[in-house]
């Protein structure tokens, strides 16, 4: 077997480099999320939250606004159809945010169609930490299952319980399609 290959090795050495054939480049399309830009996509939410409560602060409800509208358009898929967003603080008949007005709604309130909200985003918060307990990453989506603790103006600490769902989209961002988020139950 080895003198069998013995002539074409040997042919293959004195064929000048041109002519031989090289595997052509391959072009890799390589959709999958990784840990690293799941957590990443957490920590831009968190970073996101403090700053719209900030900008209310100091520069008042229609700059918060604006600020939430481009964090909703970066971070969540309503691009991409129907995000299944059940917030924290929320009651019938408004308990889902299927819509993008509706999220806007629950982050900075006044608008009439959401009378119910005062606006979650506006209360001063000053940190926001997530703490994941577990992420499940198939392919273009991850979904995340933990805590959030965020700081309010005095200092306390309020930790929720969150699940998201994550999907790379074809500009290579992460959108959040699921977002659930619950006060943790506290018995009796």
């Amino acid at each position: 077997m080895i003198r069998s290959l013995l002539p074409i090795a040997l042919l293959a050495a004195t064929l000048p480099a041109a002519a031989r054939t090289e595997a052509p480049t391959v072009a890799v399309y390589n959709a999958n999320v990784t840990e690293a830009e799941v957590q990443a996509a957490q920590t831009a939410w968190c970073q996101a939250l403090v700053a719209i409560s900030t900008t209310y602060r100091e520069q008042g409800r229609e700059a918060a606004r604006t600020l939430a509208g481009q964090v909703l358009d970066q971070a969540y898929g309503y691009n991409l159809g129907p995000v299944l967003f059940k917030p924290t603080v929320t009651q019938a008949p408004h308990t889902f945010r299927t819509t993008r007005a509706g999220a806007l709604a629950y982050f900075v309130g006044g608008d009439p169609a959401f009378p119910q909200d005062n606006g979650f985003a506006l209360q001063g918060w000053t940190a926001c930490a997530v703490r994941n307990v577990a992420i499940h990453i198939n392919g273009d989506t991850a979904a995340t299952m933990g805590n959030v603790s965020i700081t309010g103006p005095g200092g306390a600490v309020t930790t929720v319980d969150k699940s998201w769902i994550f999907k790379k989209t074809d500009d290579g961002q992460l959108r959040i399609v699921l977002h659930h988020s619950s006060l943790p139950f506290t018995g009796g």
